[in-house]
């Protein structure tokens, strides 16, 4: 019966000995907080989308992109491919797309980098227009672009460049480029 009793006694002190080896082996809370680099992604998404309604209650803008990733430490966003879409009442809506973006953390700002394609198809009332520039800072909340950087302007068969350049796209619609501005334009 001793002998019965000394076998439990060593599998128990056997497993107290492999339990506090276990212990020691794994990272208490305190010690295993994870140091996090500066201006790291806090999450990300594939397929995004987001649209603003109006105080009508109709669509007032769409921005959608192939994958953004938001960074906590300034609360930005970042945007692969942005396409971005104003939609007026009056007229088609206007399809801005680029290469890359960045949102601003209270959504006010929105900055697109590379190529940047903008386009409004002909409506009843409107011709059809095609904007390339590049570097163009958006303000979503006012319908308003404006860009430092060399722009074309094509309104078939008619085509205008310049550099810098401030658009809105809400009624009434305001295009101005700001210097070095050439044009070919086709006469009836």
């Amino acid at each position: 019966m001793r002998l019965r009793h000394l076998r439990v006694h060593l599998y128990l002190g056997v497993l107290a000995l492999l339990s506090w080896g276990l212990v020691e082996l794994t990272i208490t809370e305190e010690e295993g907080r994870l140091i996090v680099p500066p201006h790291s992604p806090d999450y990300f998404s594939t397929g995004y989308r987001k649209w603003e309604m109006g105080d009508d209650g109709l669509l007032k803008n769409k921005l959608t992109a192939e994958r953004m990733t938001h960074y906590s430490d300034d609360g930005t966003t970042h945007l692969d491919k942005p396409l971005m879409f104003f939609h007026n009442a009056a007229t088609p809506p206007w399809v801005v797309n680029a290469e890359a973006g960045i949102l601003s953390a209270d959504g006010k700002d929105l900055r697109l980098n590379g190529k940047v394609h903008v386009e409004r198809t002909g409506g009843k009332s409107t011709k059809p227009l095609i904007i390339n520039t590049t570097n163009v800072r958006v303000k979503p909340e006012t319908h308003y672009a404006e860009t430092d950087e060399w722009a074309e302007l094509i309104s078939p068969p008619n085509r205008t460049t310049g550099v810098g350049m401030k658009l809105v796209f809400e009624q009434p619609v305001h295009l101005q480029l700001l210097s070095k501005v050439q044009g070919k334009y086709e006469t009836k």
